[in-house]
């Protein structure tokens, strides 16, 4: 053999034990996939194809020249999920501790650049413990070069963040940017500043799963999209959400045959209850519409009063917000507002049909609320179905109030089809609120107030607690049987297949941040 192909061959091998045996040992002690056996473990067999595998670091300070490592921490390329084109990145822990340097900055850079370029999504597999202190500012300088193809990307090709270890400082801040973060559970964290820095300036006793772990991210502070048990279920989460994902700004989602049966759904009919202060889960009727078993949910523990999340309907992709009345009765807060808010514009910049399912009282009171920015907030959520240009079609199951049905895609801020079910009460507020304020003085001279009170609620009920004066007006398309729902969602959809937009002309809009 000729000894130049046989070093090589030495090179590539070198490279893809990445920092050696025992190190590896030492990661699946951890429970944790290598940098490798994830990309292999997601992408189609046979199909990865490594850029940049005999890079190596520059550095000569601190005796950096005596540890060099081919791929220097990272391993990058490009394959097939599901034989669709992705750009993915791992970083590699058993290098520096997946420790970001100059020229691992430039190879993920490269791979970004490319995803770019071609029109394909971009997947960051993140097990990195940060800058690689020797290099002091190149490292950061890395960082920032890939913070700046964040913001070039966003919009452009879907960005999917996987925290599979230790994501702490500036590394935050690229996965923060990416359209879905996907944590490991117990494995991994994401912070800014770390349980000793916390402790020295707050004096607060806190443990890295605490401060950043996928559990905190995913229920308290909502950076988190989604948690996964391990590193195979995250890579499975990843695949599952690719399918309803397009390739790009300029291409629609994936379409999966369905052939049209009985789309007549009769257990639609008794989900609602009698009882308009009674709950009922808003999970049942995304079941009742959607294909089978195609719910896909994000942000499922985060804000539980809104539900966001993606499904097929006849095949086709859809985004679905909805209130849950199982949770504050489905009221917008601060969390459930923006939630749905960033989730509507991912659709809309990804040509991903919006289907709103509504029953919300209101916005949530009280000062909390108030000092912590509702009106902002909440406007946040007006501002992006205002803004979204993709087919929009509102189902209105039961309490539709105040400025909350305003937000909610109504026909007024742009909705494409509003339907709403017979259970549908469309006012300014619930009967017994507003009967204390209109008829206040009626009751208040009544001899007997409280059967008075009832009176007139039962009379402002009659008036304004159903849809139909709401649909004489052609603010309400159709009222509609609750059963025959999603046959006529997916003619609405058909129907909105090729709706075109074209926004006014301008550098951007100033979104209430």
């Amino acid at each position: 053999m000729d000894p130049k192909i046989k070093a090589l061959e030495e090179k590539i091998a070198q490279a893809r034990l990445g920092g050696g045996e025992k190190r590896i040992e030492k990661q699946h002690q951890k429970k944790k996939l290598t940098a490798r056996e994830r990309i292999h473990y997601l992408l189609d067999e046979g199909s990865f194809e490594e850029m940049g595998i005999l890079v190596t670091h520059r550095t000569t300070d601190f005796g950096m020249d005596k540890e060099i490592y081919y791929g220097d921490g990272v391993v990058t390329g490009y394959g097939t999920i599901n034989g669709r084109l992705v750009y993915v990145y791992a970083q590699d822990f058993t290098v520096f501790g997946g420790a970001l340097s100059e020229t691992h900055a430039e190879k993920i850079c490269k791979v970004m650049d490319l995803a770019v370029k071609v029109g394909a999504p971009i997947i960051g597999l993140n097990d990195s413990g940060g800058a690689r202190i020797q290099e002091g500012v190149k490292s950061l300088g890395g960082y920032a070069d890939i913070f700046y193809r964040n913001v070039q990307a966003s919009g452009v090709i879907p960005q999917i963040s996987a925290v599979m270890g230790p994501c702490a400082g500036g590394a935050v801040y690229s996965p923060a940017m990416t359209d879905f973060i996907i944590m490991v559970e117990e494995t991994s964290y994401m912070f800014v500043t770390g349980p000793n820095v916390v402790k020295t300036v707050t004096n607060e006793e806190v443990t890295s799963e605490e401060l950043g772990g996928a559990s905190a991210h995913a229920v308290k502070s909502g950076v988190a999209h989604k948690t996964s048990s391990n590193d195979a279920a995250c890579l499975d989460d990843i695949k599952k959400l690719m399918e309803y994902l397009p390739q790009n700004n300029t291409e629609l989602p994936p379409l999966q045959e369905y052939q049209l049966g009985e789309e007549l759904r009769e257990e639609l009919s008794s989900i609602v209850p009698e009882n308009p202060n009674k709950p009922y889960d808003m999970h049942d009727v995304i079941n009742g519409i959607i294909d089978s078993e195609s719910f896909y949910e994000i942000h499922k523990d985060y804000a539980e009063n809104i539900i966001v999340g993606f499904a097929r309907l006849g095949g086709r992709s859809i985004g679905i917000i909805a209130n849950q009345p199982m949770f504050l009765a489905g009221v917008l807060g601060v969390k459930s507002s923006r939630k749905a808010a960033r989730f509507t514009r991912f659709c809309d910049a990804f040509n991903i049909p919006l289907l709103v399912l509504v029953d919300v009282p209101g916005f949530l009171p009280g000062t909390d609320q108030e000092w912590s920015g509702i009106i902002m907030h909440g406007a946040k959520l007006l501002y992006a179905l205002s803004e979204a240009t993709v087919p929009r079609v509102t189902v209105i199951t039961r309490k539709a109030y105040g400025g909350a049905y305003d937000v909610m895609n109504s026909k007024h801020i742009g909705a494409d089809f509003n339907f709403a079910w017979p259970t549908a009460e469309i006012a300014v507020m619930g009967a017994k609120g507003a009967s204390e304020i209109i008829f206040r003085r009626e009751i208040a001279a009544a001899d007997d107030s409280e059967a008075k009170l009832k009176e007139k609620e039962a009379e402002y009920a009659e008036k304004f607690a159903n849809p139909y004066r709401a649909a004489q007006r052609g603010f309400i398309d159709e009222v509609i049987l609750p059963k025959e729902t999603r046959r006529k969602l997916l003619k609405a959809f058909a129907m909105l297949e090729k709706k075109h937009v074209e926004p006014p002309k301008r550098k951007h809009g100033n979104i209430p941040l």
